[in-house]
């Protein structure tokens, strides 16, 4: 076993969506940063789950996430050719567009924009214990033939399940049974011309009668027939319910159970007229988990807050998504109130009773609809680059990241492209 130790300013745990952004805002305000992710590559469920269509950046003409996530947004998009939507065209049944982009391209780009940062990237790896030391933190962490001690000022748990948080001992929640999880998938092989749509139906209600498939396998079966699953390729209309990331053992279980419930219905497919030729085309490396821990902040962001826009003192952000929740079969959505414009609080990234600790990401402080909305990917960026910069800036100036001056770390955000609140503009 090779045993190293490293030091830094600032340890982000966790290379998703959030950690991305977090480890190069960071970086890029000077701090020593390392990165610390389970997986080879950064993106999250970006790069590792295929969730490609990212929402909402922009609202009409107002930009709601900027920053380091727009800039690789753009720059994946440009590298891709495609083509950013026509904003002022207000869509029909939704507040707004987003935008794709190519998973290995993001990758890619967020990995040479860390570098460049001067972050380290510390792939396969995870933490095992961490605890405060002299006035740091130790942590300790394993991978493939390593085991490592990373000495740390500021952590910022970027996991998405608070992993890091409740290893350091932090408080926090979660709900009994948490929103079903999806695994993305492309299927192709058929032309929809070819298929009796009605047919295809009583085929499907007597598989799930018979115990086949499970109406789950289909999340909109209730309102939608089959052959809209086959429209869009399969897609996000799979729900993996009591999806869990949050330990090895529930995420091998959650991505065991996604793949034989595909495989279950790619071979009742292919027995139906018009499909025989059916096949996945493509499929995501693992399952995308909507919702496990939450962190216990020192502000916590309710239904209410969210969808009225409250203003916070301590914001250090904006997002804008709907209230999505959802259910085996279904979702249960709720629309931001007409005026309002959801902000992130840098007190719903604090973890109560510890300094030096913030997360970014799904586990933010909320209760479970306020996460719903707050759960999507530009939300997260905004996330990361608020506590990348608010750890930063703590460790230049001596202080706990939950304790530097709002004033300071808004200029910071500001040099560094973030969209605050109008007025802190």
């Amino acid at each position: 076993m090779n045993k190293q130790t490293n030091e830094c300013d600032v340890l982000v745990v966790g290379g998703g969506t959030a950690g991305t952004v977090a480890v190069i805002q960071a970086a890029r305000a000077g701090a020593r940063t390392i990165l610390l992710e389970v997986s080879t590559q950064m993106g999250g469920t970006i790069s590792n789950g295929l969730v490609t269509y990212l929402t909402y950046f922009r609202v009409g003409s107002r930009q709601i996430v900027g920053g380091i996530g727009w800039e690789l947004v753009q720059e994946a998009m440009e590298l891709s050719n495609s083509e950013m939507p026509d904003w002022e065209v207000k869509p029909p049944t939704r507040p707004s567009y987003g935008v794709v982009v190519k998973p290995a391209v993001f990758a890619m780009l967020a990995e040479e924009k860390a570098l460049a940062a001067g972050a380290q990237l510390l792939y396969s790896e995870f933490p095992m214990a961490i605890e405060r030391e002299k006035g740091r933190w130790r942590v300790e962490c394993v991978g493939h033939s390593v085991a490592r001690t990373i000495y740390a000022r500021e952590i910022i748990d970027c996991t998405g399940d608070a992993s890091a948080v409740r290893l350091a001992g932090g408080e926090c929640e979660r709900e009994s049974e948490c929103q079903p999880g999806t695994l993305r998938f492309k299927l192709g092989g058929y032309e929809l011309d070819e298929i009796d749509a009605d047919r295809l139906d009583r085929a499907f209600r007597a598989a799930v009668a018979s115990g086949e498939l499970q109406a789950s396998d289909y999340c909109y079966c209730d309102r939608r027939g089959l052959i809209e699953y086959l429209r869009c390729g399969g897609a996000n209309v799979q729900h993996i319910v009591g999806a869990d990331s949050s330990t090895a053992e529930t995420q091998a279980h959650t991505d065991i159970t996604a793949r034989r419930r595909l495989l279950a219905m790619l071979r009742f497919l292919r027995r139906q007229p018009g499909l025989e030729h059916c096949t996945v085309e493509r499929c995501a490396a693992t399952t995308g988990v909507r919702e496990t821990w939450r962190i216990a902040g020192d502000v916590m962001i309710t239904a209410e807050d969210y969808l009225s826009g409250r203003q916070f003192d301590d914001a250090v952000g904006l997002t804008y998504f709907f209230v999505d929740r959802h259910c085996e079969t279904g979702i249960v959505q709720e629309f931001i109130r007409p005026g309002a414009w959801p902000e992130i609080p840098l007190g719903a990234l604090t973890v109560r009773g510890i300094d030096g600790l913030t997360a970014a990401g799904r586990c933010i402080s909320s209760d479970r609809d306020a996460q719903s909305g707050l759960r999507v990917m530009p939300s997260c960026m905004a996330m990361g680059q608020a506590a990348g910069a608010a750890a930063a800036l703590g460790v230049r100036l001596g202080v706990p990241s939950k304790r530097v001056p709002l004033d300071r770390l808004r200029v910071l955000l500001r040099e560094h492209g973030a969209v605050l609140p109008d007025r802190f503009a």
